[in-house]
């Protein structure tokens, strides 16, 4: 396992997800508990972009998207499906990148100085199991660099844990 999450000072968002992508598929251990590999995961993602407040999984128990590991503030423990930016990812299991928070609608403030966020849908073999929920205090701050390459670790996550086993 690595001691550290290394990417290189100046390199744009590209690069820095072409750095950590890999080592962050090395971090993840399917032999571990699942939430050892997504608290790692998240603690990857925020100390690797300055632009993120807060990243986290919520994850999905009976119309119900619990509170898993995250990194940033006290966040909300549970949204209900179709709630919210999280909720609604959920729902219709589609990435949504929101510029600016206060403008969608429902959007659930967990922190106010939030401005924009990405959610991303885990789901494999149509079977949802939460998402992964990105915030930044600046607005706009996620695009569809952001999204191809959430989406691409997300598809290794659940391809390479077995999320059944989550007790919720």
């Amino acid at each position: 396992m690595a001691d550290e999450i290394i990417v290189i000072q100046g390199s744009t968002d590209k690069e820095i997800y072409e750095q950590l992508i890999p080592q962050i598929n090395s971090l993840i251990n399917p032999d571990e508990p699942i939430i050892s590999s997504l608290s790692n995961v998240t603690a990857a993602l925020k100390s690797a972009f300055k632009k993120i407040s807060w990243v986290g999984f919520y994850l999905l128990k009976d119309e119900t998207l619990y509170l898993g590991p995250f990194q940033g503030k006290v966040a909300c423990t549970q949204i209900k499906i179709g709630s919210g930016v999280c909720g609604t990812s959920a729902q219709t299991r589609e990435t949504i990148i929101v510029e600016d928070v206060d403008k969608f609608p429902g959007h659930i403030a967990c922190d106010s100085k939030s401005k924009s966020e990405i959610v991303i849908p885990l789901s494999r073999d149509n079977v949802l199991w939460g998402v992964l929920d990105l915030d930044s205090y600046s607005y706009s701050s996620f695009n569809a660099i952001d999204a191809k390459y959430l989406n691409e670790l997300v598809k290794v996550l659940v391809q390479k844990l077995d999320f059944t086993k989550i007790k919720i």
